[in-house]
C-alpha cells in the first residue's frame, strides 16, 4: 500500500473506532450501552457492532474523496454526499430500519472529508482538531441557511426540520456549521484532560467525558421525544452528577445508575450527546496520529 492508501484506512479505522468505544462506553443514561438497551426497545449493543461493521467503506471513500478532490473544499461536501447515502442504506438493511448512526454517518464522514482535504494540501504533518473542525466550518457553510433557514415548511419531513420549526435548533447541522464548537469546548478538553491525569480507567474517562456534553448539548433526541422543559431537567441533572464526581466518586456512580433507570422509564435518550461523544473520540485520535 502506498502512503495515501495508508492514510486512508487509517482513518477508516479511527472513525470506526469512535463508533465502537461510544457504545461501548457504560454506563451512559438512557442510552444503548454493555449493561441495558437505555430508553429504546428496537436496538441493543450488538445492533450497533452490526451497524458498525458496514460503514468502514462509507468513511474510506469520504476521506478518499478528500484526498483526490481538486476544486474548493466548498464543493467536497456534495461530493461526500452519495457515499454517506450509501452509507446510511446499508446502516437500516443491517439494522432492520433501526437508525443507529445515521448522525455519525453525516458528522464522522465529514470530519474524515476534512481530514482527506487537509491531508492533500499537507501530508506530513501532526493533525490538530481545531484545524480540522475550521476546514469542516468551512466545507458546510450555508447548510444551516439551505436546509432549514430558507426553506418553505408547508410539510416538513426530516427530524431536523420538524425541530426547527417547533424550537428554532438547528441540530447536527448547526453543530457541524459551528465547526463542532460543543465538542471543541465542553468534549475535546475534558477527555484530553482526564487521559492525561490518568484517573480512571478509559471506560470512565468517555462517561465523564459524555455527562459533561449532557450539561451542554441542544440534544434533538430529547427534544424530539419531549420538549425544553426535559432537555433542562436532563443538563442539570448531568451538572449535579458531576458535581458529586461523576463517575470517579462512590456518589456519582450512584446516581448516574439512578438517573440511567430515570431516563429508561421516562423514556428519554441523549443521542444527540452521544453522537457528540463519538465526535470526540475521533478527533481525539486524530491527533494521536
Amino acid at each position: 500500500m502506498n502512503e495515501k492508501e495508508i492514510f486512508t484506512r487509517n482513518i477508516e479505522s479511527l472513525a470506526l473506532r469512535s463508533l465502537l468505544y461510544e457504545v461501548s462506553a457504560s454506563p451512559k443514561p438512557g442510552l444503548v450501552d454493555r449493561n441495558n438497551n437505555g430508553a429504546h426497545n428496537d436496538m441493543d449493543f450488538y445492533t450497533f457492532i452490526d451497524s458498525s461493521s458496514v460503514l468502514g467503506e462509507t468513511f474510506y471513500h469520504c476521506t478518499l474523496t478528500g484526498i483526490e478532490h481538486k476544486d474548493s473544499s466548498k464543493t467536497l461536501l456534495k461530493a461526500i454526499r452519495p457515499f454517506g447515502i450509501r452509507g446510511e442504506k446499508k446502516m437500516f438493511a443491517i439494522t432492520n430500519n433501526v437508525n443507529t448512526h445515521k448522525g455519525l454517518v453525516f458528522s464522522l464522514g465529514i470530519i474524515c472529508a476534512a481530514i482527506g482535504y487537509l491531508y492533500q494540501k499537507k501530508p506530513n504533518r501532526r493533525w490538530h482538531a481545531n484545524d480540522i473542525c475550521e476546514q469542516v466550518k468551512y466545507m458546510t457553510e450555508g447548510l444551516v441557511e439551505r436546509e432549514l433557514m430558507n426553506k418553505n415548511f408547508k410539510n416538513p419531513v426530516t427530524y431536523g426540520e420538524k425541530l426547527y420549526i417547533k424550537y428554532g435548533v438547528t441540530g447536527i447541522r448547526g453543530e457541524v456549521t459551528s465547526g463542532f464548537q460543543t465538542v471543541l469546548n465542553h468534549g475535546l478538553p475534558i477527555l484530553k484532560e482526564l487521559m492525561e491525569s490518568r484517573v480512571g480507567t478509559f471506560n470512565d474517562r468517555l462517561v465523564q467525558t459524555l455527562l459533561n456534553l449532557m450539561t451542554h448539548t441542544e440534544d434533538s433526541n430529547i427534544l424530539g421525544r419531549h420538549n425544553l422543559d426535559m432537555l433542562k431537567r436532563v443538563q442539570n441533572e448531568a451538572k449535579r452528577i458531576i458535581e458529586l464526581g461523576g463517575i470517579f466518586s462512590p456518589e456519582g456512580i450512584k446516581a448516574i445508575k439512578e438517573f440511567d433507570n430515570w431516563c429508561i422509564k421516562h423514556w428519554v435518550s441523549p443521542g444527540g450527546s452521544a453522537d457528540l461523544l463519538a465526535v470526540t473520540i475521533m478527533l481525539f485520535l486524530i491527533e494521536k496520529l
